[in-house]
């Protein structure tokens, strides 16, 4: 199944339509006019068909407390919001050792959270699908529902991701490479699945709920056991020509350098990634070797020498693959996300100012730096989004047409 597309007018008109209520949450019909530009009869027919489809649905907003009685007979004005229970979706962030399941409503409310430890962390294909399927199935039996219930699933997936073929290049994920992951996702779920490289969905939740909002021209880079790169220009994620765009963990920064997990050497992620800096710690001291950045990191703070010295070279590899970011894209914001930036050598003074000093030097502001440090309930929330945008692709394009 391949994802929906903008095919008409009609459908363009009413994804519009439905884009503007989720993003006001509460709206009149005039109001859509004046923001869309439609004619009010215009606006009439697409919320009709969307009433019509259970998609929306109308309200009389409660007055401010400060507003005064109004004089005016007739009808109150009606306002226009989605209707939460129209669809049910699920996002899976696909980690290391963990997925997470974030189940949420039409409206994008939270409805329950799930994590399971995977048997592995690289699967073969069909094993990998039906541990997604399990992992849902255990998130929706905790709601008391099934599956079956479900209208969409989004799937957040680390490596070279071709979203719109829902085809995976590479994952770390995956022992297999060059897989057509949503054929054989739709062979075990009863619903469609959408799946993205983690990153792009990461921007996407960045863009909705986190510091990316009403923010249209952004990077989010995201550093856990490997490091990635979502980009939004114009409001819009930018995944390049065949899907494989904004790899910033394998930007090269060392000829010949350290093995990445991709299967090249010098990248970006072979020296800033969790398994990059576990592999240098437990080289330089075989007898007790480590299982955790966290254990290493403390180890730096203590005073220790070795540790130390591979979370600086971490740092200053980062700032030169962010100084590279800005040289080449000039973005307004740069979000560092995940749940390793509570590790604050990735965002410490020192390597902000060793990115400052390697930019190409302009006399204006350089971009903001902030820094975002969630777990992965907010990568499934960016998968779960991706999931409503294309289920309400779907919708919108079995609407009625012929309601008035």
């Amino acid at each position: 199944m391949a994802l929906p597309e903008k095919n008409d007018q009609r459908e363009t008109g009413r994804l519009l339509v439905l884009d503007l209520i989720r993003a006001a949450g509460t709206i009149a019909r005039i109001d859509i006019a004046k923001r869309t530009g439609f004619s009010p009869a215009t606006v009439t027919v697409i919320t009709s068909q969307l009433l019509e489809a259970g998609l929306i649905e109308e309200i009389i907003p409660e007055p401010s407390p400060d507003a005064k009685p109004s004089t005016k007979r007739g009808r109150p004005r009606v306002a226009l919001r989605l209707r939460g229970g129209a669809h049910m979706v699920a996002g899976l962030k696909v980690a290391h050792n963990i997925v997470s399941v974030l189940i949420l409503d039409f409206e994008g409310n939270d409805v329950l959270s799930h994590e399971m430890t995977l048997p592995e962390p690289r699967m073969a294909t069909p094993h990998f699908c039906d541990t997604m399927h399990t992992a849902v199935s255990q998130a929706c039996e905790k709601g008391g529902f099934t599956i079956n219930d479900l209208s969409g699933i989004g799937v957040a997936l680390a490596g070279l991701v071709d979203a719109k073929r829902r085809f995976s290049y590479w994952s770390s994920s995956l022992t297999d490479r060059n897989v057509n992951l949503g054929a054989h996702l739709d062979a075990t779920m009863p619903c469609p699945v959408f799946l993205d490289n983690d990153a792009n969905l990461v921007a996407k939740a960045e863009h909705l709920f986190g510091e990316g909002r009403n923010v249209d021209d952004f990077i989010v880079v995201t550093i856990e056991h490997g490091v990635g790169m979502g980009i939004v220009i114009d409001g819009e994620i930018y995944r390049g020509t065949r899907g494989c765009g904004a790899e910033f963990g394998h930007t090269k920064v060392q000829l010949e350098g350290a093995l990445c997990q991709c299967g090249q050497r010098g990248c970006l992620e072979a020296y800033v990634g969790n398994y990059a800096l576990l592999r240098e710690a437990n080289i330089m001291d075989r007898e007790t070797p480590l299982g955790d950045v966290a254990t290493l990191f403390k180890r730096a703070q203590s005073g220790d020498t070795m540790a130390r010295s591979i979370f600086d070279r971490a740092g200053r590899m980062f700032a030169m693959g962010l100084a590279n970011l800005v040289n080449i894209f000039d973005p307004k914001l740069i979000i560092l996300a995940g749940e390793r930036l509570s590790f604050d050598y990735l965002h410490a003074d020192t390597v902000l100012e060793t990115m400052r000093q390697s930019v190409v030097q302009v006399d204006a502001p350089l971009p903001e730096v902030r820094v975002h440090a969630w777990g992965d309930h907010m990568w499934a929330k960016g998968a779960a989004a991706y999931a409503i945008e294309q289920v309400s692709a779907l919708s919108v394009r079995e609407a009625p047409a012929d309601v008035a």
